[in-house]
């Protein structure tokens, strides 16, 4: 009732003829309040709980990242991660559970936009269509609500045209068309550099050493879709490993409501294809047909 209260008020206001000062006040006044509500009604005090397997470097970076951003009155610039790494890491699932962390709502929260590169602009012929629509969607959101998120899934497909449109949402004290971007947060999400990451942890393995020693600073390399000033994380997702996917399976049949049989998510992970062909050690498409894989097996 309070929020309509002060929209009624807004409207009567502007109603009125007041000296312009007056009514920037009133204004900004009702803006700040307004978003003080609406912030109360949606936002969580950002803490990672869900489960995340084998994602050592992500767990580390994601946490401090988000929380640094969610806790700091006045940040200079949006939060934008970069995600990178092959099929089925976790690099969906770990932008949900930010989602979740941060709204009460979750990915359900209408302030979370996922735009997945060939659903949404699957046409290269609209390209000029889908660049105003993505600035409106953009722009409309954050100036309806400043703690908006973003999530470009498939970013190594999407076509620099629509590349170009984003950059200046991402900037330091990014302003649009009046509207401050600042507490906004873009997650984009891609398979590019995934071969790397494969290659320098399979280095490891070879060589003996514990994954969990892998590191920001381990030979990975950046992708450069976007300018590297511009992103504030670039994030590794490591390749799975056998034991990491009997997780995955024994957490799916928790959410099956099966009951959880090591043995059988043993057989389950197995049945999964791994790369290289000779060792086997790394799950082709990660945790992501496991839930498929297991109802083959349910009684």
């Amino acid at each position: 009732t309070m929020k309509v209260h002060l929209l009624i008020v807004l409207l009567l206001v502007s109603n009125i003829t007041l000296s312009s000062g007056v009514l920037d006040f009133f204004a900004a006044a009702a803006s700040y309040v307004i978003h003080k509500f609406l912030e109360q009604d949606d936002l969580l005090p950002f803490d990672f709980k869900d489960s995340l397997f084998g994602q050592h470097i992500v767990s580390d970076v994601v946490l401090k990242a988000v929380k640094s951003f969610m806790t700091d009155s006045n940040p200079n610039k949006p939060l934008v991660l970069s995600f990178h790494g092959t099929a089925g890491v976790g690099k969906n699932h770990v932008a949900k559970i930010i989602a979740r962390n941060v709204y009460k709502k979750g990915d359900q929260s209408k302030h979370v936009h996922i735009y997945i590169s060939e659903h949404h602009f699957p046409h290269r012929n609209k390209l000029d269509l889908y660049s105003e629509q993505l600035k409106q969607w953009i722009h409309g959101n954050v100036s309806s609500f400043p703690h908006s998120m973003f999530i470009f899934d498939e970013m190594d497909k999407m076509q620099p045209q629509l590349i170009d449109v984003i950059k200046p949402f991402l900037d330091y004290e990014a302003n649009v068309d009046g509207v401050s971007f600042r507490n906004a947060i873009f997650i984009f999400l891609s398979n590019a550099g995934g071969n790397v990451i494969a290659e320098v942890a399979l280095d490891f393995w070879r060589e003996g050493k514990d994954r969990e020693e892998l590191w920001m600073n381990s030979g990975f390399l950046h992708s450069s879709i976007i300018d590297h000033h511009l992103v504030d994380h670039y994030i590794p997702f490591l390749p799975l490993e056998l034991k990491h996917v009997r997780q995955c399976v024994m957490t799916e049949m928790h959410h099956l409501n099966m009951i959880q049989d090591y043995d059988l998510a043993d057989e389950v992970a197995r049945d999964l294809p791994f790369f290289p062909a000779e060792e086997k050690i790394f799950a082709v498409k990660g945790c992501k047909s496991v839930r498929q894989k297991l109802v083959l097996y349910a009684d």
